[in-house]
């Protein structure tokens, strides 16, 4: 939403017949400390909702521009730039020189979906493993993408839900995946019924939890061992661990996020490699259909090419642009 609005008050800028980049006289530059003070102070006064405040991690000069690290109320980390003159705020920065000029088809559709890539490793029964954060909004949206697949596939693939190896959202990430690491680890048909109604309603999981009739003495069984093995409340209350001075750890999926380089979420990966693909449920059926040897009848499924709306419930639509993590 942030990237979104900064991108209309740059419509609205071009519109005006303003320059998309213009640094003016050098006489006219601002410092980098007033360009973060300037930057910080229009999202919080013009983007944040009321009582929520961004804030800055870190500001440099980059590429003729200051890039200002902006840390938004929910953890995540977005690079936005300011021109020199201060005039002009930008959320990201794009390499021109990577562009394919060789391609001139439908670039604009480009930018907004990603296509689904193909896998270079085959397999008779494909191996999916999605890592996310439970609450990072993106990978919630990559959840409600990939569900209708798993639907269609059903266990002509092994799926597996994964999580990375720290906590962007609070001790109620940490507490949720618990819940959706047992939930799979003990009664693994009831992940996708839980998750279903975990992601349109976050408020409800112990009802969710009802609905799908898990096993609770089990449940609350597999947590306190799972907690105590990985030390998910221990390192919690230690806040000398936690990764880069800001999140805590979570170390459940820890070896199998490194072995792929996981760094943040979503992060997908079919046979033992990272792959990437568009978060509709189409791009995701193509990516995952791409790794079988021999794809099944339900690969030729038709399912919705609109991605989901990021963050809780089923309604809206959102892009494939957008992570929390590195």
């Amino acid at each position: 939403m942030f990237k979104t609005l900064i991108l209309s008050l740059l419509l609205v800028f071009t519109v005006a017949g303003c320059s998309a980049v213009n640094q003016g006289n050098k006489t006219d530059n601002i410092s980098l400390e007033e360009a973060k003070t300037k930057a910080i102070e229009f999202i919080n006064n013009n983007l944040m909702q009321a009582g929520k405040e961004a804030t800055v991690k870190e500001a440099v000069e980059e590429g003729g521009l200051y890039k200002i690290v902006i840390v938004l109320p929910d953890g995540q980390e977005t690079d936005s730039f300011v021109t020199k003159d201060g005039k002009k705020l930008f959320p990201q920065a794009m390499n021109l020189t990577e562009a394919d000029a060789s391609d001139n088809s439908d670039n604009s559709a480009k930018q907004t979906s990603q296509p689904a890539n193909a896998a270079t490793i085959k397999n008779d029964k494909p191996e999916v493993e999605l890592f996310i954060m439970s609450y990072c909004p993106y990978g919630t949206q990559m959840e409600k993408g990939i569900l209708p697949v798993l639907d269609v596939l059903g266990d002509k693939v092994n799926f597996k839900l994964k999580f990375v190896d720290y906590a962007m959202h609070g001790k109620k990430e940490l507490d949720e995946q618990l819940i959706q690491y047992c939930v799979q680890k003990n009664e693994p048909e009831k992940l996708h019924d839980y998750l279903e109604c975990f992601l349109e309603d976050e408020t409800k999981s112990n009802a969710c939890l009802a609905k799908t009739k898990v096993n609770q003495s089990q449940l609350q069984s597999c947590i306190s061992s799972t907690d105590k093995e990985f030390k998910v409340s221990e390192l919690f209350a230690d806040k000398g661990t936690w990764s880069g001075g800001r999140y805590p750890q979570f170390n459940v999926d820890k070896v199998d996020g490194q072995k792929y380089g996981v760094k943040g979420s979503p992060t997908l990966v079919v046979n033992g490699a990272k792959i990437q693909s568009g978060r509709d449920s189409s791009s995701l059926l193509k990516t995952i259909c791409s790794s079988f040897n021999n794809p099944p009848p339900e690969c030729d499924k038709k399912l919705s090419s609109t991605p989901p709306a990021p963050g809780f419930g089923f309604s809206g639509s959102g892009s494939n642009a957008g992570g929390c993590g590195s």
